[in-house]
């Protein structure tokens, strides 16, 4: 009985918190389980690790060598020698590396918020169409009770010989048409659903609570425009590679001057054996020597320093050249959806307009029916009217949504 309650009051909760997810609960979902996001940030954080890679001095040498024939000294035999060096790059080359390094993590970053924003308006592309079906699917419902009632009225028009059965036929074929329409409809929201969900990183057919209604609101003019060569996180990663590749052509650059090197060479001596008598020793017989180094790289072949300058400033041509051209597409696809989102406006505004006046002629013509029995392919053709218009309201409503997302994308509306 315990566990029996307390699967009462999952299912109930259960319900009650998916009841309660909107459009935003889905991007954040999206968000923090989408794999193809995911990837992006593990590159942004893979990019920070370079940074301490091309930050430090290179590892130092360490040597040792065994003379297999001891090389004979005023004061004894070589036995064994021990060298040790580290190599100084020039000076600010480590920062240099360091900095580009950090500029291109940055850049990965902003190829990450790019990344989110994108998905967020995926999210949304595949959000909306599950209202319209919904809609569709409704006035589908709506349309075939209509016909029913239509079919019982005509029948009974024939029975009492006011009408046709050409009338009761009509009503029958578009009653079939209506039925296999909303069965098509219904084989529809499978691959919606599944659409909708991987983006999510969901089960296929988990439940997706869906809007029952959308408010088109009146949008200023240019709205958002200012944010859209401003915040777009693109942009902002272009610029960084720019930067970047400026510290790229310092590094190598610095690169092309002398290394520095310093070190300490060790050499175990032994004694001589070969003196008549220690009076005959000379001083520091057997001493071990101790011998600081300096050394100096010389970077006679230039042609691959001056190639590796060339390629950082071309690739600053090639970045910036990119910026240029992604500002006019930005731009020209601003101005696409916002002329999508005032063309779904007005076409909002007249379907409004045509179904309020279809219901009206609708109402007229069915009381000339049922006062006559006559004109009743003209109540059928303005029911089939109503519902095109209704239809045609939901599509409007969908595509208004989703020319809006496309637009918040474009400028990077935060969430």
């Amino acid at each position: 009985m315990k566990i029996i309650v307390n699967i009462i009051i999952l299912v109930f909760f259960g319900t009650n918190v998916s009841q309660s997810q909107t459009l935003d609960d889905y991007l954040k979902i999206a968000a923090e389980n989408n794999p193809g996001l995911q990837v992006k940030y593990r590159e942004f954080e893979a990019a920070i690790q370079k940074v301490e890679q091309v930050n430090t001095l290179p590892d130092p040498n360490f040597s040792f060598g065994y003379f297999i024939s001891p090389v004979e000294t005023r004061v004894g035999p070589q036995q064994a020698r021990f060298s040790l060096t580290q190599m100084f790059p020039w000076f600010g080359t480590l920062k240099a590396q360091g900095d580009a390094a950090a500029l291109m993590a940055e850049a990965k970053y902003q190829s990450f918020l790019d990344a989110r924003n994108r998905l967020y308006y995926q999210v949304a592309a595949a959000y909306y169409p599950l209202y319209e079906l919904n809609q569709w699917k409704e006035i589908e419902r709506e349309n075939i009770e209509i016909l029913e009632s239509y079919k019982t009225i005509a029948n009974k028009k024939f029975e009492n010989g006011a009408g046709t059965m050409v009338d009761f036929l009509r009503v029958d074929i578009m009653l079939k048409d209506a039925t296999t329409n909303l069965s098509i409809l219904n084989d529809k929201e499978a691959p919606l659903l599944t659409r909708f969900n991987k983006l999510l990183n969901r089960e296929e057919d988990a439940l997706v609570i869906v809007e029952d209604s959308l408010f088109a609101q009146a949008l200023p003019d240019n709205f958002r425009k200012d944010s859209l060569l401003t915040n777009n996180p693109v942009l902002e990663e272009l610029e960084l590679k720019i930067a970047s590749s400026e510290a790229t052509e310092k590094v190598a650059y610095k690169k092309g001057l002398p290394k520095f090197g310093v070190g300490l060479d060790y050499v175990m001596v032994g004694e001589r054996t070969d003196l008549a008598s220690d009076m005959a020793a000379p001083q520091d017989n057997g001493k071990n020597a101790l011998m600081p180094m300096v050394s100096v790289s010389i970077p006679i072949f230039r042609s691959k320093y001056k190639a590796a300058v060339k390629e950082a400033q071309l690739m600053q041509e090639s970045f910036a050249l990119q910026k240029e051209d992604l500002a006019n597409t930005l731009t020209s696809k601003y101005e696409m959806s916002w002329f999508e989102i005032q063309q779904q406006q007005e076409l909002l505004e007249l379907y409004d307009q045509q179904i309020q006046e279809s219901n009206q002629a609708l109402n007229l013509l069915f009381t000339a029916y049922g006062n006559s029995g006559k004109e009743f392919e003209e109540v059928l053709r303005m029911q089939q009217q109503l519902l095109k218009y209704e239809k045609m309201k939901a599509t409007a409503e969908t595509q208004y949504q989703i020319a809006l997302a496309r637009l918040n994308y474009l400028t990077a509306k935060t969430y």
